[in-house]
């Protein structure tokens, strides 16, 4: 079983980290995509080694997606892989976890219509006109779709990410 982390420099660190290692403690084998080859650095320094870029990634080898928040989704919500790898998560059913900023990967990638769904507060007005239904709590779950707001919603996003993952 592997999941798939989409990210770029400016993730928001425990965005990407805290999920990361919760999967990984689970056994679950965790990859991670970004534009361009090598390291992404945080907002708050830390840096992660890329797996592979998103034009590498097989969407179909993975069972679920994570979009850690800061600045990064800006970055790859540009890339067309990237939204391509999103596109087939979401048509598949497949779990997709997105976080503060994350949730602008799937504006872009079409994928929020009708959807619930929740974000970091600065960009409400933007999952609003992208035809979702806001709300504003920890985490919202809508089929296999997963959001939430700021890094003190990790521990809800990762419990309903884990309860998708095992259902």
């Amino acid at each position: 079983m592997k999941v798939l982390i989409m990210s770029a420099d400016g993730f928001e660190d425990s965005e990407l980290l805290c999920p990361y290692y919760r999967l990984r403690e689970t056994g679950i084998q965790v990859e991670i995509a970004t534009p361009n080859r090598g390291t992404i650095q945080g907002k708050h320094g830390y840096v992660v080694t890329s797996d592979m870029i998103f034009e590498s990634v097989k969407p179909e080898d993975y069972v679920a997606v994570v979009i850690p928040g800061g600045k990064a989704p800006e970055q790859v919500r540009l890339n067309a892989a990237a939204l391509t790898i999103v596109k087939h998560c979401m048509q598949k059913r497949k779990p997709i976890a997105a976080i503060c900023h994350g949730p602008q990967v799937l504006i872009s990638a079409g994928l929020l219509e009708g959807k619930n769904a929740t974000c970091w507060q600065g960009m409400r007005d933007d999952l609003i006109a992208a035809g979702a239904q806001y709300t504003d709590k920890e985490v919202v779950v809508d089929g296999n779709l997963i959001t939430s707001r700021k890094p003190s919603d990790i521990p809800a996003f990762c419990r309903e990410l884990m309860k998708l993952m095992v259902s």
